[in-house]
């Protein structure tokens, strides 16, 4: 069995157990869930919405439209139709990854091709604007995810390819106040990725691509952080690291549910943390290409969790439920 035993098997024929003869032949099956309490039903099996995009990344829920996930490599943010068909939401974008809404209802997009790096508005039509661009006078290098904040305030991190050419900024986390220049809050974490607000927006979360942890901040009146620790260690591992190197996890894209707990894409799957950084489980995923990028509830109910990466867009139906009052 490969190390991707819990992920993408494709059935080219049908076989002769009970279960294989249900499905038709290419049609592609995901492992089935752990019992995880509260979280997930034992047994219920990732779905397979849309495949073969050219990339999948950091899906929303937005209220009235439905779901929309970034399509980079096309420069374009698409929508899930109810027909289960994928169309344009916003389209002549600068290779857009992490998005958030803000509380004014904009929708945020980091843009990460050359002239154009760093958030901006891109919805609704007429409301577009650049939040910023540079730091110091240099570039970011190829900003990730961003989460908004209840004063109207992004973080967002930036992860550049390596190696960081001259002009650009290292591996940050920023956070930029509703009006303001951006502040460097993180610039201690090797590879930071995916960002996080706990409910009461007291802690920010962030994952270390580059590691095997996730790292909780305190988060300051004016959007600094302090108080640096270790949140969670990852049981995902890259394999292909070599062992004379330390581990990392290639953890990604996190979102929260409306107790608390913490979801994290790694090489594991989704991995399952309480609100106090007590690992709960493993729910194996895969986005058939490569390992999934991010994820977010969603579906009338917020119990709905979509998954994206690869090209590929997942869901899962969840006991959890995501938080109402935000968009992730």
């Amino acid at each position: 069995m490969t190390r991707y035993a819990y992920a993408v098997v494709l059935v080219l024929c049908l076989g002769a157990s009970p279960t294989s003869a249900q499905i038709a032949p290419g049609t592609v099956v995901l492992d089935p869930a752990p019992d995880i309490k509260g979280v997930v039903r034992g047994g219920t099996r990732p779905e397979v919405v849309v495949r073969g995009l050219r990339s999948a990344d950091d899906p929303l829920w937005l209220p009235g439209i439905g779901l929309v996930f970034t399509e980079s490599a096309k420069n374009r943010i698409v929508r899930l139709g109810d027909d289960g068909q994928v169309t344009t939401f916003i389209g002549d974008l600068h290779g857009p990854l992490g998005q958030t809404v803000d509380r004014q209802g904009r929708l945020i997009s980091l843009q990460t091709q050359e002239g154009f790096r760093g958030p901006r508005v891109v919805w609704p039509a007429g409301k577009e604007m650049v939040i910023a661009d540079s730091f110091d006078g240099k570039s970011f290098g190829r900003p990730n995810d961003i989460v908004s904040d209840r004063m109207g305030g992004v973080y967002f991190s930036d992860l550049p390819l390596k190696p960081i050419p001259p002009g650009m900024m290292p591996p940050a986390v920023y956070y930029v106040p509703p009006g303001g220049t951006p502040l460097r809050v993180v610039n201690n974490i090797r590879r930071p990725n995916g960002v996080q607000l706990s409910r009461d927006e007291k802690t920010l979360y962030v994952n270390d691509t580059g590691g095997v942890h996730a790292y909780a901040f305190d988060v300051l009146s004016d959007g600094r952080l302090a108080n640096r620790r270790e949140f969670v260690t990852y049981v995902g591992r890259d394999k292909s690291t070599p062992a004379s190197e330390a581990p990392i996890s290639n953890a990604d894209g996190l979102v929260l549910d409306d107790q608390g707990r913490l979801y994290a894409l790694t090489e594991a799957g989704i991995e399952v943390v309480s609100p106090r950084g007590q690992h709960l489980g493993v729910i194996p995923v895969w986005c058939i290409t490569r390992r999934c990028q991010n994820l977010t509830f969603g579906g009338a109910d917020k119990r709905m969790l979509y998954i994206a990466g690869g090209g590929t867009l997942l869901r899962i139906q969840m006991l959890a439920r995501g938080i109402r009052e935000r968009v992730k």
